[in-house]
């Protein structure tokens, strides 16, 4: 019988999809390694304007090389290959490269490798090694004039001369989850600084280097615990959570010369100095402090002779303010600097003296990053989306001429667009771009508007054949119009009635109704080919709503995502061919607390859901990003209670597939481990899946078999019909 019955689910299915001439997707396409075809990787603008990148011509991994683009004539050349660097190394593999970057003079690459330091000069092809240790070399950095490179070694910082070859301790006392010198600890790396993160600055003179020093003795440590050994390690992890103490930072000023620091005078212990830079004229820092409730930012103007600080801008807002990777100073001391004082993130030029001179970003639009300031200061260019409707799910590339001239929008089709590198002295930038059905593809573009190609390769699928998003807007709470994006099953059938699957994250300020390609957007797909309807929806506190917008979540998290996903269901019941009782829902991380949220306050709406890597209790999250959005909890005891979900644990009473990683930093496994313990002692059935050795972003075959599994769970709930399982792992 059970056979019987997968047969005609196949059949009925394949009938459905007759005329389709698309393969069916599996998992192990989704994982395959060209499914986004091939780009080049790691590309940085040398000095004199031209486009260094790496690239594998064959595309099996044996054949990368460092290549060098000039954009006037359009021709690359080899700068080196990886192999042989290997040689010049005194190895038989090819040299890994985990980064590199230019000299300040372009007559040098430094390179970094198997956590080690090298110089690599193209004209001689000689290979210097810089470093031969078993510590980790992080973050170097060539000194402005091209003569130094420091870098950070065991928590402290570290200089090479590169004349002599000589290496200096330029700090110490660094000790792990105790002192930190020159690089941010871990709260300040995930929620302040991100990808860009930084410890040290080099002054323009290249004579001194500004730095943090973290004191991380006040934090409380988590364990991390490794069960693969048959006595598990633990990595005790400093983390800050919500109400607790954070780690005591400063900023201090070393002057070469004499291996002096001068500390900073910046006021309040319990803020947080979230942004370092010099002035261009070396006799001052700018230090953006930023109060621990984190609803003031003040640059402060600090002088390095004395470490005196005083108040140079401000800004402020209500609820929070949003910090932003868009302060730049110009050659002659005025400065760029983003705020959302308008209600939307626009880009304004002060003057040396601090004043706001005008917005030099138009009304209508919102800019998401400032990618690149030219050498004389006279232009921008900014990643930016319209204001109005539908417009945030495209992200554009736009240059702003400082002398208030004029915007000019480089990019006109709809998708999401990034300037993934400027040349600050030519105006050409890379220029990357895909569509919710299209993989990303890169070229260089010239400040005159002319293209430049990169090499590049096609992924081996047909993604032409798949069935395509369509955007909308729906229907919601206090007549709103909540934007939303739908894809219905291949070979679709009005006459059938299909069963649905909600992907959402739901936080302030989020996004997943967007113009661009990733995983997220690529798995519905395939699940569309197998009968499923895929929606999203983005709620009242999303990006599309501007700063007032994701100030609903303040001080209460979960009834504003919720009443977003309602109107979704809503909106689902009124097509004729979605089985209302058929609705599942997914998220990760805030996505997959605001799945726990909406199964646990509305039972019985949605049939199935899976929540992955949540938050459930958010007095476990870091301090950084739950104060900034809910407040100190002892000032807001309610909002935390009602906002989490295990407090309404026992309401559950739909399917529910819990995941996530064992050595997840970001959010802790205890979170899904005291969900568990709530859910059985409440005797409610779930399941569950934890994953050894991965991390918040899963990654290997542990990323695969997850989405295995979530296919077959929402097949399995799903469907009207008994199927097999997905295969969740290779032979």
């Amino acid at each position: 019988m059970r056979s019987l019955l997968l047969t005609c689910c196949l059949t009925a299915l394949a009938t459905a999809a007759a005329g389709q001439t698309a393969k069916k997707l599996t998992v192990d396409d989704l994982f395959h390694p060209a499914v986004n075809g091939r780009q080049p990787t790691q590309p940085a603008w040398s000095p004199d304007g031209r486009l260094s990148y790496v690239w594998d011509e064959k595309g099996d991994g044996k054949e990368r090389a460092l290549w060098i683009l000039d954009p006037a004539t359009g021709k690359s050349e080899l700068l080196a290959r990886l192999s042989d660097l290997g040689r010049l190394a005194g190895q038989e593999e090819e040299l890994g490269l985990g980064e590199y970057s230019w000299s300040p003079r372009g007559d040098a690459l430094l390179l970094v490798s198997e956590d080690d330091l090298y110089l690599y000069s193209p004209a001689s092809r000689k290979l210097s090694r810089l470093t031969e240790t078993e510590a980790e070399e992080e973050n170097p950095q060539f000194s402005p004039d091209g003569s130094k490179v420091a870098f950070i070694r065991d928590f402290d910082l570290h200089l090479i001369d590169l004349a002599t070859g000589r290496e200096a301790e330029l700090t110490t006392g660094g000790q792990e989850n105790e002192i930190l010198n020159g690089i941010t600890d871990w709260v300040y790396w995930e929620e302040i600084w991100g990808r860009d993160a930084t410890g040290f600055w080099w002054s323009p003179d290249s004579s001194r280097i500004a730095y943090y020093r973290f004191e991380e003795e006040p934090v409380g440590v988590y364990p991390l615990v490794d069960n693969s050994p048959a006595y598990p390690k633990v990595r005790w992890q400093k983390y800050p959570k919500a109400g607790t103490d954070n780690p005591r930072v400063k900023v201090g000023v070393l002057d070469l010369a004499t291996k002096a620091t001068t500390w900073m005078a910046t006021g309040d212990p319990e803020s947080y100095l979230a942004r370092v830079d010099w002035a261009p004229s070396g006799d001052a820092v700018a230090i953006q402090r930023l109060n621990r409730e984190q609803t003031r930012i003040d640059l402060l103007r600090c002088r390095p002779a004395d470490g005196s600080c005083a108040p140079l801008a401000e800004d402020t807002w209500p609820t929070w303010v949003n910090l932003g990777q868009d302060f730049r100073f110009l050659p002659d001391g005025r400065f760029l600097w983003g705020s959302e004082r308008s209600g939307w993130r626009r880009l304004y030029l002060h003057g040396t003296d601090g004043k706001v001179l005008r917005p030099v970003t138009p009304e209508g639009w919102a800019i998401a990053s400032l990618d690149g300031v030219s050498e004389k200061g006279d232009w921008a260019v900014v990643n930016a989306f319209r204001t109005e409707g539908l417009g945030p799910i495209d992200r554009h590339v736009a240059r702003v001429h400082l002398d208030g001239e004029g915007w000019e929008v480089l990019t006109t089709e709809p998708g999401t667009h990034i300037a993934a590198g400027v040349s600050e002295r030519t105006g050409a930038w890379i220029h990357g771009w895909n569509d919710a059905d299209t993989p990303f593809r890169t070229e260089v573009r010239k400040a005159d508007g002319g293209t430049v190609p990169l090499p590049s390769a096609p992924s081996p699928l047909d993604f032409a054949s798949l069935p395509k998003w369509e955007f909308l807007t729906i229907p919601g709470p206090d007549g709103s119009r909540l934007p939303a994006r739908l894809l219905k099953p291949e070979g679709f059938d009005p006459s059938r009635r299909y069963p649905v699957i909600v992907y959402h994250y739901g936080g302030p300020g989020s996004q997943v109704v967007a113009n661009g390609w990733n995983l997220r957007g690529l798995w519905p797909k395939m699940m569309a080919q197998r009968g499923f309807v895929s929606l999203s929806v983005d709620n009242q506190s999303s990006v599309f709503f501007g700063k007032k917008g994701e100030d609903r979540d303040h001080r209460r998290f979960g009834e504003v995502n919720l009443a977003g996903q309602l109107a979704g269901v809503d909106y689902l019941k009124t097509l004729p061919w979605v089985d209302s009782s058929r609705i599942g829902l997914w998220g990760w991380s805030g996505g997959g607390t605001n799945t726990l949220y909406c199964l646990l306050n509305r039972p019985g709406v949605w049939k199935a859901g899976v929540a992955g890597a949540p938050v459930t209790d958010w007095r476990l999250y870091d301090s950084i990003w739950t104060e900034r959005y809910l407040d100190h909890p002892k000032d807001n005891e309610e909002g935390y209670r009602l906002s989490s979900p295990i407090t309404h644990a026992a309401n559950l009473k739909d399917r529910l597939l819990l995941i996530h990683g064992l050595a997840d930093d970001n959010v802790h496994p205890q979170n899904t481990v005291v969900m568990s313990d709530a859910l059985i002692k409440a005797g409610i059935p779930f399941e569950e899946a934890f994953y050894p050795g991965q991390n918040h972003g899963m990654r290997g075959p542990a990323i695969r078999h997850f989405y295995g599994k979530m296919t077959n769970f929402f097949e399995r709930e799903l469907l009207a019909v008994e199927v097999e399982d997905v295969e969740i792992r290779r032979e």
